[in-house]
């Protein structure tokens, strides 16, 4: 338990060290499920930055994060997500970054009704495509922007029971490096973070009680499983000039990456 307390302590400390020296000021950005969890991390470190944000979600969160901005859309249908890019960039004249977060799925088996995949690979996939298309025709008028894609370690490994959803990512991922390469020459990085193993709200649900998260945090190299400001940290970087060189990259954001299983196995 002494680990897992000081892993707690760890994962409250506040805002990533080192990110404070970036600046977004006078840029717009788009996080697509910023309302809460992860999303809403990136989107109050974006603000922190200086960059004026545009949350979405199905419905307006009882507690919206201060100072950012919310608009109603379900960017699983093309017309909600072109409707959202048009209205944000009306009212800023411009869309600099683009987070396409909104995903997730609930465990199912891979023998789920053909309707239960289609929505998870909507939700994954769909919509960041087209929230990309919509954006691009913006950030290529402009000669510049960045697009993260939020993926997740399931697009490339195994992932039982949330087969759907592993599937979505891993062509999330591929659909990353494609438009890094069609919209490099227009200015626009196309980039994707891969997400590890994270403690999250909804942490007891995906790993158990708090033995439970504690045995898992333990088998990462970080001795942690990750927080909503890990993720946000990469975020900040690849939005920022920073990386104005970085495009088409797939930045793992793990602690180190799971531990495979067979070593546990090896005698000796």
């Amino acid at each position: 338990m002494q680990a897992w307390r000081a892993s707690k302590r760890q994962r409250e400390s506040g805002p990533v060290q080192g990110t404070d020296h970036i600046d977004l000021s006078g840029k717009v950005a788009i996080v697509t499920g910023g309302t809460r969890g992860l999303g809403r991390h990136i989107a109050e470190a974006l603000a922190k930055a200086g960059a004026a944000v545009t949350v979405c979600g199905r419905s307006e969160p009882a507690d919206p994060p201060a100072g950012i901005a919310f608009r109603a859309a379900d960017i699983r249908d093309p017309e909600q997500a072109e409707a959202l890019v048009e209205a944000v960039a009306a009212q800023h004249g411009r869309i600099d970054i683009l987070v396409n977060n909104a995903g997730g799925s609930p465990q199912a088996p891979a023998t789920a009704s053909p309707r239960f995949f289609d929505a998870i690979v909507k939700l994954n996939l769909h919509s960041a495509m087209y929230m990309s298309q919509y954006a691009y025709a913006h950030m290529a008028k402009a000669g510049a922007g960045s697009i993260v894609n939020i993926a997740s370690v399931s697009g490339i490994r195994p992932s039982p029971m949330t087969a759907a959803y592993g599937a979505a990512k891993a062509g999330l991922l591929s659909l990353t490096q494609s438009l890094a390469q069609e919209w490099g020459p227009d200015g626009v990085r196309v980039n994707a973070i891969i997400v590890g193993l994270m403690q999250t709200e909804t942490s007891e649900e995906t790993y158990g009680d708090v033995e439970a998260q504690a045995a898992v945090a333990r088998s990462l190299p970080l001795q942690r499983m990750g927080t909503g400001m890990d993720i946000a940290g990469a975020v900040l970087w690849l939005s920022s000039s920073l990386a104005s060189w970085v495009s088409g990259a797939r930045i793992n954001v793990d602690g180190g990456g799971e531990r495979p299983y067979f070593l546990d196995l090896v005698k000796g």
